[in-house]
């Protein structure tokens, strides 16, 4: 098969969630660029609708579908809606999350519920929705998790301090690999993207903080950009990612192997 015909998303339906904005949107962009139609949801109707329009005007079919996955009752419900609109889902990519900075000796307790709830249980929840309403029965899918270099390694103090961050996506890198462990033999594929810092309303006040520190323990000395997950988000969602499964990808311009 030719190459341009194993990255092919053609009649493949992608979720992302997370996608009014930032990371999600250029995931979803990219998704879209490749032929998937694409479900974008978030918490907020307004943000989803201006993200819907940027992806039309490009010329990509989107649908929002507005939702809180840190909530636990509502992975089955997003679910059965992007179902409802597009017969089934093929792609998830588990994209929303959230970080919260303060010392580990003083961490409160309700930001550690509210990122375990978000960055982890909401990723699993919808994974389990998807592949058992979509990917198990129709034996393909692509799930897609957005952990962060910080699920490969320790961030560093001068920067930021957000210890349960960490270990929700040290856990999200540990679901992607027992995942794709359980559901290989349905041909569902599943790994991680471990984006380094990139530009967004949630790494501002870190870059504020520590942007000079980023960039000098940065090979390439830059920050990501916006096109820098678009193209290893379109290869783990197709045919051409048949052979790689569970594996925890960096995209941090070299941060990681320092």
């Amino acid at each position: 098969m030719k190459v341009r015909d194993l990255l092919n998303l053609s009649g493949k339906t992608a979720l992302v969630t997370g996608g009014s904005r930032g990371l999600g949107l250029q995931m979803a962009e990219a998704l879209g660029e490749m032929g998937a139609q694409v479900a974008i949801s978030a918490r907020k109707a307004d943000e989803l609708a201006e993200a819907v329009r940027t992806l039309k005007a490009a010329g990509i079919e989107a649908t929002a579908f507005p939702a809180d996955v840190a909530k636990p009752d509502a992975a089955a419900p997003l679910v059965e809606a992007v179902i409802a609109r597009f017969g089934r889902i093929d792609i998830l990519v588990n994209n929303a999350g959230a970080a919260w900075n303060a010392p580990a000796e003083s961490y409160p307790v309700e930001a550690w519920d509210k990122l375990v709830s978000l960055n982890l249980s909401g990723s699993f929840l919808l994974a389990q929705q998807v592949a058992v309403r979509c990917m198990i029965p129709g034996k393909w899918g692509r799930i897609i998790n957005i952990a962060s270099i910080a699920g490969l390694t320790a961030s560093d103090p001068r920067v930021v301090r957000t210890v349960a961050y960490n270990a929700t996506k040290h856990g999200l890198v540990g679901l992607t690999r027992q995942l794709a462990a359980e559901w290989g033999e349905h041909n569902i594929i599943v790994n991680a993207i471990c984006p380094g810092y990139f530009p967004s309303k949630m790494t501002r006040p870190m870059l504020d903080n520590g942007e000079r520190i980023i960039l000098e323990t940065t090979p390439t000395k830059r920050l990501g950009g916006p096109d820098d997950l678009k193209g290893l988000v379109a290869l783990l969602a197709s045919d051409a990612a048949q052979h790689i499964t569970g594996q925890a990808i960096a995209v941090d311009g070299g941060a990681s192997i320092l």
